[in-house]
């Protein structure tokens, strides 16, 4: 089997790899298309100790399913998370929570940048045929995008601020454009610029930011700068949503002042996966339009070309094509 290896924070590609062996209830899924996303980046930076095969954005086909053969030929995508069901936070409805809990790509499970990859089938959602591979490779973004709206009230009159507009910022402000009428979002690249004005979301550059002006910051940027620039935004008693895998690099000062943060009563809300259901409900009523983010395809075996090019500035979605 083809994949892309991460070990030692080196990546490589290998092709003398075994197809995943199934667990009870679990499928095996030919990955069709794969996203390359900042957690992927980051795990190369260090962000978490991960040896194997990385990827978590994908949508694919059941080719094996013992426990429910009549699944086989499904196209779907899939919920990261596969929880133990035990536990505290497992028997709260609480599963993305598990402590005992493995996470395609990222945590003690083999992911998405392979030709093959397994999770079990409760994790397994089928996709609409009316939404092509190239939107529901976006479904687990977009769940997390959402993710937000499932934390905090968000209305009409509240001036939302997104700081970050690569390709997770793209999908909150397309979620958000039509829950309040005052959405911003600081956009330093010509092309992210160009996304949102076709959109008809207002953008602004990262140095034309008012200082404690919004009700509600979404910091979408992952960096110890777009933090600094959401907590000058917020305005007292205001919100601030942290929606980006954060590295703490040697020697990088990170601006948290905490008697600030309780003076001026600021919440802080983390937030990370979302309702995958609700993600392919919005692809399939084209609520959302995740085309325009995807910027080059690349065969498996191109894989260190596609994360070299994935890490440059500006850059969106870069995918990996398995029918290539």
């Amino acid at each position: 089997m083809r994949a892309v290896w991460l070990e030692n924070q080196v990546l490589s590609f290998r092709e003398d790899l075994p197809k995943p062996e199934l667990l009870k209830d679990e499928a095996l899924v030919r990955v069709r298309l794969a996203g390359i996303c900042g957690t992927d980046l980051e795990l190369i930076n260090g962000y978490y100790p991960f040896s194997g095969i990385p990827g978590h954005e994908f949508v694919g086909e059941i080719v094996q399913a013992p426990a429910a053969p009549q699944r086989i030929g499904q196209r779907v995508v899939g919920d990261i998370n596969i929880a133990c069901g035990k536990c505290a936070d497992c028997l709260a409805a609480r599963h993305a929570h598990c402590q005992a809990r493995s996470v395609l790509g990222i945590k003690n499970r083999n992911g998405a940048f392979a030709d093959y990859l397994c999770l079990p089938l409760k994790n397994l959602m089928p996709v609409p045929a009316s939404v092509a591979d190239d939107a529901a490779v976006f479904t687990e973004p977009l769940a997390a995008a959402l993710q937000i709206q499932q934390q905090i009230q968000i209305g009409r009159a509240d001036r939302v601020l997104v700081t970050g507009a690569g390709r997770l910022g793209q999908l909150i402000a397309q979620t958000l454009a039509t829950k309040t009428g005052q959405l911003t979002v600081a956009a330093r690249y010509p092309s992210q610029q160009a996304l949102l004005t076709e959109r008809d979301i207002v953008w602004i550059q990262e140095d034309n930011i008012s200082e404690r002006a919004y009700d509600i910051v979404i910091e979408a940027a992952g960096s110890a700068a777009g933090f600094a620039m959401a907590r000058q935004a917020v305005r007292p008693g205001g919100t601030i949503v942290l929606k980006s895998t954060y590295r703490h690099s040697d020697g990088e000062k990170w601006p948290v002042h905490f008697s600030s943060l309780v003076v001026d009563e600021i919440t802080l809300v983390g937030s990370r996966c979302g309702p995958m259901a609700a993600a392919l409900d919005q692809l399939e009523k084209r609520r959302v339009d995740p085309y325009p983010l995807i910027v080059k395809r690349y065969i498996l075996n191109d894989a260190l070309a596609a994360f070299e090019h994935a890490a440059a500035p500006g850059v969106l979605k870069v995918l990996f094509d398995m029918g290539q």
